[in-house]
């Protein structure tokens, strides 16, 4: 059985834009040298992703040039979603 850790005090909740319960939880676990991104559905969590503290430059990087070039003509392009 995995080891259980409880949910740090400092982090971030964003709701996904489809409701029904729906989020993404940010945390860092600073003893691992990590920060989890979990997938939420109401209360239970339906996955992660660990990042390593040195790839989170480029996660922020990606997620706010996309957001960037979403805003260049003035109007946020749709991106299409797998």
């Amino acid at each position: 059985m995995g080891r259980i850790v409880a949910l740090p005090a400092r982090g971030e909740v964003v709701a996904d834009v489809r409701g029904g319960g729906r989020a993404l939880r940010v945390s860092w676990h600073h003893d691992d040298g990590v920060a989890v991104l979990s997938l939420w559905h109401d209360h239970v969590c339906t996955g992660t992703a660990r990042v390593a503290a040195e790839d989170v430059p480029a996660l922020v990087a990606a997620l706010t040039g996309g957001l960037a070039r979403g805003y260049v003509s003035g109007a946020v392009e749709a991106e299409p979603t797998g």
